[in-house]
């Protein structure tokens, strides 16, 4: 149809149109009127009209005719030309208000309110370099809605799955502004009126940005391609700002890449010594097994390998990690707020896992270093689904003792190993196995007539199911077991051995929902079984005059129901809140002595002995634990978080040591020994700068524990069915503030990390016997107030790079005889207070050049050589402080791991 009539005397015009080309509608209104229309054909060529009028005026047509495109128009009356702007709008005057209130009279005194500029129309300029995606105009300029700022919505697909992506980083170049698509893949953002330029990333998407004009609210579906780029590249982009967005407090999170370019000693791999570079974390000194974070003490640690607990990390007394670092992907930590499906310990979670193996093509890494060779093999099975993944270690690690600072070792030997095996399949889009062996073994003799040996032995497997979009669970079964010896011979008649173990199973089921945009829960269910042998003293053969001992086998059940909900109540305000019901029941069969009420525990207060039959239930334990972290976003790129949860432990650690060893013994909470109990609350500040470029943090925190162990003066506590009477309970507090300054990315980077934390314990009692210091606080045995880590690398080049570590440490507690005094015709030490004393300060400096091999693809192998010196500046950080008589003086001894610089070089392939 075409216009049928017009009006002369009131330039109206009629018509009937049903869905024709938009042009004809415009050529129809040149030939009826006098006026002419400007425009380019593409802006037109694809939109048509459905409209109806009867004597309506020119501008109201045009307005029902462009009301669905994104077309605005302009009138010039003098000329009869219509000239057709694209998502713009023309300013033949500045809009009222422009330039603020009126100064006239008419308007002093009044309370009318200020009239607010509009913002100016936007201009830009784009490069004139050829572009992958046009400039994209959102909305269409509107006089009657001038605003600041507008919305963008859209979706993220795959453009050659049509899949929606979620998870992807959309962050606004220039600005601290971003964004993430969630599970549905949709977007929003809140721009300034103007030209924007939009950087996208996404683990396995290329990398893309897009030029955008906003010009009023709109929507900009992502039609992105697979990428090609290495997966660290891309998660490191991907995860830019998670350390602001995420609720949860205190986590860290490492990968096996970033311990490459730290120089450690003798040139080894190591991520748990990565983390003890990160405030919170530290050591009881330097070669001292097991790790404390946050004032709490190294059983406090839930290690995880694959969702197996490892109880002892490490090999050759600290030194090294029992971790390939070729097979290891990485550990995430919690220090602060663990996540709800964790429990059993008070202070952190070390979730460690393995990576899995290409599906693609044999591929392998390996070292070759002066201590250790390392090989790690990664086999498909089954192309593009299934692989197998196997590494070993094994150490030729003699001389080190022999190099020692200490003469009593001259002669000693030690060795260690280590292997892995992970399998894993994607059977499908929605499912997907994998299981994990490992084990681990150390050997090492002191003197010439004993050898030592500890060793780990774990298993894993674990079925991951896709129910839909929103639901996911997994299945995941697990043992462990440690377990340590001594093989003693000697040329009299008192040969033995003597064995412990430890043994746990765990089967545990969880489930992740999306139930919208605001709530994703995490909800299950675990349960574990306890084996312990507390130990076992046989003689080595016949000839033997040692008396078998044997102590009664600990067993326990431990449970948990655990859920939690992560809610964005919105933009800025998001809260992590869960409870975890944990229980635990010690098992007989086994015997317990009961003590007389208000009376110390020895041998002269028994007051029974009880029996209990197998599997009954000798004393329960458990209640709520309570999780909850908040996040609130300051700025995009700044936010603050709280956080407080208590928790329960049912293990616990016997020691005599001031540090830890590997033949300390694990003990399960019974009759007469509580589960340890705590809570920690924490506050913090997070804040990226310069497109991310650098992170920095502040965090506080308070933890109070109770019924922690300790022992009492000269307590024998191995091989003791009685060790109630050697220990003491008692509380601890702990408190602290971490500073951590981050440098990601560029040719020099590191971080910069501060702590300054207070440790301290208390045993009290009414009896004298069962107090300690007088039942008063005391530095715990890692109390160390500074500590001080930075850790840099340099990049002259893809192939050359420098790194330096440098650590400071206040000297930790101890112990010191402050006088003698004669007794009986006899001389005795007087010793001061527990802990009132401290050995000096440690500090320690490493550098070392790492040398990439050239980069050329078609290679038989690719190699990385790295020479390093730990301990450059030679300091001789005493490792413990002694004392012997000597002519009858008491003199202090002081002795140390690693007096003298180290050098060591290092050769790695990777094929």
């Amino acid at each position: 149809m075409f216009i049928t009539a017009v009006s002369q005397e009131t330039k109206t015009l009629s018509g009937n149109y049903n869905n024709i080309p938009l042009v004809q509608l415009l050529m129809d209104i040149e030939r009826k009127t006098t006026y002419q229309f400007y425009y380019l054909d593409p802006w037109i060529e694809n939109d048509s009209v459905t409209l109806a009028f009867d004597d309506l005026d020119l501008q109201n047509i045009l307005d029902l005719a462009l009301n669905k495109t994104s077309l605005n128009y302009y009138i010039i009356e003098d000329e009869q030309r219509i000239v057709l702007l694209e998502n713009t709008i023309i300013y033949d005057e500045l809009p009222a208000g422009f330039f603020g209130n009126k100064t006239n009279t008419d308007q002093i005194g009044t309370n009318e309110p200020k009239v607010k500029a509009p913002p100016p129309p936007p201009f830009y300029t784009t490069s004139q370099t050829k572009k992958t995606y046009p400039v994209a105009k959102i909305g269409k300029s509107d006089l009657n809605d001038l605003q600041e700022r507008y919305v963008l919505t859209g979706k993220a697909i795959n453009a050659k799955s049509g899949e929606l992506i979620q998870d992807l980083t959309i962050r606004v170049k220039g600005t601290n502004l971003a964004t993430v698509t969630d599970a549905t893949g949709t977007y929003t953002l809140l721009l300034p009126v103007g030209y924007h330029i939009l950087n996208i990333r996404a683990m396995g998407i290329a990398s893309t940005e897009r030029e955008i004009i906003m010009y009023n609210n709109g929507s900009l579906n992502l039609f992105l391609e697979e990428g090609l780029q290495q997966l660290d590249e891309v998660v490191v982009e991907a995860d830019a700002f998670k350390n602001v967005e995420e609720a949860i407090t205190g986590s860290e999170q490492i990968d096996s890449e970033t311990s490459k370019n730290i120089p450690l000693v003798l040139g080894e791999r190591d991520i748990l010594q990565v983390a003890k570079a990160l405030p919170g974390i530290s050591s009881a000194g330097e070669g001292a097994t097991g790790l404390n974070v946050r004032g709490g003490k190294t059983d406090q640690n839930l290690v995880l390998l694959d969702d197996a607990v490892i109880y002892t990390p490490q090999h050759f007394f600290g030194i090294f990690q029992a971790l390939n670092p070729f097979t290891t992907k990485g550990v995430e930590i919690y220090k602060g707020a663990i996540p709800v499906e964790f429990g059993g310990r008070l202070s952190s979670v070390f979730d460690i896992r393995t990576k899995n193996g290409n599906v693609e093509k044999f591929s392998g890494e390996g070292s070759i270093g002066p201590v250790t060779g390392n090989l790690a093999l990664e086999i498909p099975l089954k192309k593009d689904r299934s692989s197998l993944i196997i590494g070993g270690r094994g150490a030729y690690a003699d001389w080190i003792l022999k190099s020692l600072d200490e003469e009593s070792l001259k002669n000693s030997n030690a060795s260690f190993f280590d292997g892995i095996v992970k399998y894993h399949d994607k059977l499908d889009d929605n499912n997907e196995i994998k299981a994990t062996a490992y084990y681990s073994r150390d050997a090492f003799s002191i003197t010439s007539d004993s050898l030592y040996n500890y060793s780990n032995r774990l298993f894993s497997a674990r079925w991951d199911h896709r129910i839909n979009d929103k639901t996911t669970n997994a299945l995941i079964i697990a043992n462990s077991n440690y377990g340590f010896g001594i093989d003693y011979e000697s040329s009299s008649n008192t040969d033995f051995d003597l064995d412990y173990s430890i043994n746990e199973t765990e089967v545990k089921y969880k489930i992740r929902k999306t139930a919208n945009d605001k709530h994703t829960l995490d909800y299950g269910i675990s349960a574990k079984y306890y084996g312990v042998n507390p130990g076992s003293l046989e003689p080595k053969d016949n000839s033997s005059a040692i008396s078998p001992i044997y102590i009664d086998e600990e067993q326990a059940v431990e449970g948990a129901l655990f859920i939690g909900d992560e809610l964005k109540v919105n933009d800025k305000l998001t809260i992590n809140m869960g409870v975890r019901l944990a229980g635990f029941a010690a098992l007989g069969s086994a015997t317990q002595r009961t003590y007389e009420e208000n009376s110390p525990k020895n041998e002269s207060t028994v007051q029974d002995t009880l029996s209990y039959g197998s599997a009954e239930a000798i004393k329960t334990y458990g209640g709520p634990e309570a999780r909850i972290s908040a996040r609130y976003l300051l700025a995009p790129d700044f936010s603050v978080k709280a956080s407080i949860n208590n928790s329960y432990q049912f293990l616990h650690t016997l020691s005599n040591n001031t540090t830890v060893s590997p033949i300390d013994t694990w003990k399960l909470s019974d009759l007469n020994i509580s589960p340890q109990t705590g809570y920690q609350a924490s506050l913090g500040f997070y804040k990226n700068l310069k497109d991310n470029m650098f992170e920095i943090s502040l965090e506080g925190y308070y933890k109070r524990m109770q019924n922690v162990l300790d022992f009492k003066t000269g307590a024998n506590l191995f091989l003791n069915e009685n060790v109630e009477t050697q220990v003491l309970q008692g509380d601890g507090k702990a408190y602290g503030v971490e500073l951590l300054l981050k440098k990601k990315s560029g040719n020099l980077n590191g971080w910069l990390g501060y702590t300054y934390s207070r440790s301290f314990y208390k045993f009290d009692s009414d009896f004298s016997e069962e107090r300690i210091n007088n039942g008063n606080y005391f530095p715990s045995n890692f109390d160390k107030p500074h500590d001080v880590s930075l850790v840099t690398n340099y990049k002259f080049s893809r192939r050359y790079s420098v790194s330096a570590n440098f650590v400071y440490q206040t000297g930790r507690p101890i112990t010191y005889p402050i006088g003698t005094f004669r007794y009986n015709n006899s001389d005795y030490v007087a010793f001061s207070d527990r802990n009132a004393f401290r050995i000096p300060d440690f500090y320690r400096l490493d550098l070392g050049v790492n040398i990439e091999g050239n980069h050329k693809k078609n290679k038989l192998a690719h190699s990385f050589v790295t020479i390093s010196v730990y301990n450059v500046l030679g300091r001789n950080n005493p490792y413990s402080v002694f004392f012997v008589t000597d002519d009858g003086e008491v003199k202090a001894l002081q002795s140390s791991i690693f007096a003298i610089p180290i050098p060591s070089i290092t050769y790695n392939f990777k094929f």
